[in-house]
């Protein structure tokens, strides 16, 4: 069914050089080599989450995914990681292509990227941030309502409140992400004025996926509410609901939750602990409200191929009402 569907119009498409107008998040713990060239064989743009790694290690997931596809995958830059500079140098001596930054100013690499021919994407939970980077100079925009899994907007902007009014005042491309899982969603985001959308949890719950099998099928026996939007005082991410979000709870009720006390108990290493080494109680589990909807663990194609099937017959579904 996929050979009905030609996006070659699209903007997000003509620009990042893919098939579909899908991109994969950037997720830390789940987005190697092997995820990102997997979404970009299957016809979207992958990407690698550098926010889990040294820079030793993202030049080396750089290198096997040069090795593993000749199509379009990039680097995700969260631009607060101590290591952010370090890595901009290495995506420019590696020649990678793509590259979407997101918590923290779009100004501060944008020009240094673009200059050397690289397409930049910025990652937003408001329309405010949407005009400065485009003010900034970025290619594209990302825009992500708090339905997303990880770290996420303080104002809880709701995807599909957040697309519509973003699209109206820029002038990018645009994709909506945050709470995406389904060929029905893409649809509807493009109906609300997004040229395509950036996936990730659906992706974190594949094959190629990198996590611990145990994260995996957490996310599969999620329900609607097993996510919540917690440690706002420090950075907003959205966690599954177990032992370690139950003390950040229990700081909150003692009044005792001050930015100090959650660094504490924070620690070093709560998502490495839950999302790749599979401890489901006192680790990080990180992932959006579309988990709900995530009942098995495919292939990335089979993902793909979904999602284009369901795009299509809800498309003439609409267009037969």
């Amino acid at each position: 069914m996929q050979s009905k569907l030609d996006f070659s119009q699209n903007r997000l498409c003509q620009l990042l050089n893919i098939k579909f107008p899908i991109i994969q998040g950037g997720m830390v713990w789940c987005s190697g080599w092997k995820l990102a060239s997997a979404v970009a064989e299957a016809g979207g743009l992958g990407l690698i989450g550098s926010g889990s790694m040294r820079p030793d290690l993202l030049r080396e997931h750089i290198r096997k995914a040069n090795q593993a596809t000749k199509k379009s995958f990039g680097v995700n830059i969260p631009l607060f990681y101590k290591y952010s500079e370090d890595f901009i140098q290495i995506i420019l001596e590696e020649g990678v292509r793509y590259v979407v930054t997101s918590a923290g100013s779009p100004k501060k690499y944008t020009q240094t990227l673009k200059s050397a021919g690289v397409i930049v994407g910025h990652v937003v939970p408001s329309s405010v941030l949407a005009l400065k980077c485009q003010d900034a100079g970025v290619d594209f925009v990302v825009c992500e309502g708090f339905e997303a899994g990880g770290h996420n907007g303080i104002d809880e902007i709701t995807t599909f409140c957040l697309v519509p009014q973003v699209a109206k005042i820029i002038e990018l491309p645009l994709a909506a992400a945050g709470g995406i899982g389904t060929g029905a969603q893409i649809l509807a985001a493009q109906v609300l004025g997004a040229d395509g959308v950036q996936i990730g949890t659906r992706f974190a719950c594949t094959e190629e996926s990198s996590a611990h099998p145990a994260f995996k099928q957490t996310i599969m026996n999620s329900h609607e509410a097993s996510t919540v939007l917690t440690l706002k005082k420090l950075t907003p991410v959205r966690l599954a609901k177990n032992a370690f979000y139950q003390k950040i709870c229990e700081l909150e009720a003692r009044g005792e939750d001050s930015v100090d006390n959650l660094k504490a108990l924070l620690g070093t290493g709560r998502a490495r602990k839950g999302i790749f080494e599979g401890d489901l109680e006192e680790g990080e589990l990180e992932f959006g409200q579309i988990g709900s909807m995530v009942r098995d663990c495919p292939s990335v194609s089979e993902v793909m191929e979904r999602l284009m099937d369901e795009y299509l017959k809800s498309k003439q579904k609409l267009v037969a009402v």
